[in-house]
C-alpha cells in the first residue's frame, strides 16, 4: 500500500490531493475558501467551514481516484501557517472565527513593544508582527467574554489550522502540532525545541491551551471511521512553505527554493545550525525528523502574483494573466521604468508596512508593454533582495529552484536567472506543496525510507540558465535599489 493523500488547507481554498508513491498526481478536489474582512486591515475565516470543506475534498478525492480509506497508506496535512483558531474542548465548537496570518489587528501592540524585538528573536526566530499567532491568541482570549478564564482553567484549546483539523479527525482525541507550524507562533523556543514559559508570560497565553509538538513525520493519529468509510492513519504535517521546501526535496544545507504565488517565500536550509538573521529574515524549522530540527531562513515577498492581479483588475492594462510574457517579449527592456509594488507595505528584508507602491522613469514613449514588463521584474529584484539577504547571514546558494503559479511564465522565470545571476530550476511536478507533506507521511508509514528515497524522486522540468552579462543585472538592480529608497517611510 503506497498510496498517500495531501491536505492543503490554504488561505483562500481548500484541497485534497491523491499521489502515487513517484509522486504522481491520481486526484484533486478543491473547495474556494470565503475570507471575512469585519473591519479594515482585519481578516477572518470561518473554520467549522474549513472543516466541511476538507471532509468533503477528501470524499472527493477518494470518490475520483476510485480507492477506500483501506487503500491510503497515510494522510499528510499542509496549511496556511499562522492562522490562529481558539475551540471549547467539549464541544469541539470555535469560540471566535479563526485570526487570519494577514491580519493587522494587533499592530499597536507590536509597536507599543517594539523593544523586545531582539529578545524575541533570540528565542522564536520571529520579529514583533501581528503576523504571528501570539498576539492574535491574546487578543482572542481578551475579546471574547470569560475566554481567558477558562482557558486558564484548561477548558479551551489553541491551534494552529493543522491542530484544528487534527482535532476534528480524531473526533477530539489528538490536540497537537508539528514544530514547522509550532516556529510560526512566536511561543516556541527555536533552541530547546519546546513552548517556551518566558514568551507564553510576556503575550499573556496561558499554557494549558497549547498543543503538544511533535515531528513532521510522527503518529498523529487516525481519522474516525466514520469520516471516510474507515480510519486512516495520518502520519504526515508541515506548515505551507515548509512542505513546499519537502516537495522541492532541499534537503541538504544550502538548498533553497522560492515559491511564487501571490506573494513570495524563500526558504534556505541552513541544516543543524539555527542561525539567527542580521537582515530582517526569519529563522524557522525547515522539518524536524525523529527529534532533530532541520533549520532554515525564510524571506517573505508580499506582493508577486499579485501586482499581475492589479495590472489586471485595477488597472485593466491586461484582461488575463498569460498576456504577460507576450507583452514582456515585445520590447527590449523597460526604458528605465520601475514598478515597486508596495501596495501593503515591503516585506523582507525591510519590513516596512508603511511603504507605498510607486511607479517611476515614465516618458511620453513609455506603453502598456513597459510597465508589464516592470511588474514582472519586480519579482526578480525583490528575489534579490532576499538572496542577498540570505548570502550575507548564511550562504550564497549555487541555484534556485521555483515553484508556485507564476513561473509557469517562461519569460520571468528566464528573468529571475538574469536578475539572480544563478540557474532557476523549475520541477516536473508543481503541486510541491501538497506533495511534500503527502512525502512526510510517506516517511511515517514507511513508503519511504528516507529523505535520500524522497530526493531521487524530484525531477527538473526545465533548467533556466543567466544569459544577461553580470554588469547588467547589477546595473538594472542599482535603478531598483534606487526606486525602493524613494518609497521607504524612514
Amino acid at each position: 500500500m503506497t498510496t498517500l493523500l495531501a491536505i492543503d488547507q490554504g488561505t483562500t481554498s481548500t484541497r485534497a490531493i491523491v499521489f502515487g508513491r513517484g509522486g504522481e498526481k491520481q486526484a484533486v478536489a478543491q473547495r474556494e475558501l470565503p475570507q471575512h474582512f469585519p473591519r479594515p486591515g482585519w481578516v477572518e475565516h470561518d473554520a467549522e467551514r474549513i472543516w466541511e470543506d476538507t471532509v468533503a475534498c477528501v470524499r472527493d478525492a477518494l470518490q475520483q481516484a476510485g480507492l477506500k480509506a483501506g487503500d491510503i497508506a497515510a494522510i499528510g496535512i499542509t496549511n496556511q501557517r499562522e492562522t490562529t483558531v481558539i475551540w471549547d474542548r467539549a464541544t469541539g465548537k470555535p469560540i471566535h472565527r479563526a485570526i487570519v496570518w494577514q491580519d493587522r489587528r494587533t499592530s499597536a501592540f507590536c509597536q507599543q513593544h517594539q523593544d523586545r524585538s531582539d529578545w524575541l528573536a533570540q528565542r522564536s526566530g520571529l520579529l514583533l508582527d501581528p503576523y504571528f499567532s501570539a498576539t492574535k491568541v491574546g487578543w482572542i482570549l481578551d475579546h471574547v467574554e470569560g475566554a481567558r478564564a477558562r482557558a486558564e482553567k484548561g477548558e479551551l484549546a489553541f491551534g494552529t489550522i493543522d491542530s484544528w483539523l487534527l482535532w476534528q479527525l480524531t473526533g477530539g482525541k489528538v490536540h497537537v502540532t508539528d514544530a514547522t507550524n509550532a516556529s510560526r507562533t512566536a511561543l516556541f523556543n527555536l533552541g530547546t525545541q519546546d513552548w517556551d514559559g518566558e514568551l507564553l508570560d510576556f503575550f499573556g497565553v496561558p499554557r494549558a491551551l497549547l498543543p503538544q509538538v511533535l515531528d513532521t513525520a510522527d503518529d498523529f493519529g487516525s481519522t474516525v471511521p466514520e469520516l471516510f468509510g474507515g480510519a486512516i492513519t495520518i502520519g504526515g504535517v508541515a506548515g505551507d512553505q515548509q512542505a513546499a521546501t519537502i516537495g522541492q526535496a532541499c534537503f541538504a544545507p544550502g538548498m533553497i527554493k522560492s515559491t511564487y504565488g501571490t506573494g513570495c517565500f524563500m526558504v534556505l536550509n541552513t541544516g543543524d545550525e539555527l542561525k539567527l538573521s542580521k537582515h530582517r529574515l526569519l529563522s524557522t524549522v525547515a522539518y524536524r525528523l525523529g527529534g532533530k530540527p532541520t533549520y532554515a531562513l525564510e524571506g517573505s515577498i508580499f506582493v508577486a502574483g499579485a501586482a499581475v492581479q492589479w495590472l489586471r483588475d485595477a488597472m485593466h492594462l491586461i484582461k488575463a494573466a498569460g498576456e504577460t510574457e507576450r507583452l514582456a517579449r515585445s520590447i527590449e527592456d523597460t526604458q528605465g521604468v520601475y514598478l515597486v509594488p508596495a501596495f501593503t507595505g515591503l516585506g523582507a528584508p525591510y519590513w516596512d508596512p508603511e511603504a507605498r507602491g510607486a511607479v517611476f522613469g515614465l516618458t511620453r514613449d513609455t506603453g502598456i508593454a513597459h510597465i508589464v514588463r516592470a511588474a514582472l521584474e519586480s519579482v526578480g529584484y525583490q528575489t534579490r533582495d532576499l538572496m542577498r539577504a540570505m548570502e550575507q547571514d548564511a550562504c550564497a546558494p549555487t541555484e534556485l529552484r521555483v515553484d508556485g503559479g507564476m513561473v509557469v511564465n517562461d519569460w520571468l522565470t528566464q528573468c529571475l536567472a538574469d536578475i539572480l545571476q544563478i540557474p532557476t530550476v523549475r520541477p516536473q511536478t508543481v503541486e510541491t506543496t501538497a506533495l511534500g507533506a503527502a512525502f512526510v507521511a510517506g516517511l511515517q508509514a514507511g513508503v519511504y525510507d528516507s529523505l535520500d528515497d524522497i530526493a531521487k524522486l524530484w525531477q527538473a522540468e526545465r533548467r533556466f540558465t543567466p544569459a544577461m552579462p553580470q554588469t547588467r543585472a547589477d546595473e538594472l538592480y542599482a535603478g531598483w535599489q534606487d526606486a525602493v529608497s524613494r518609497v521607504r517611510s524612514g
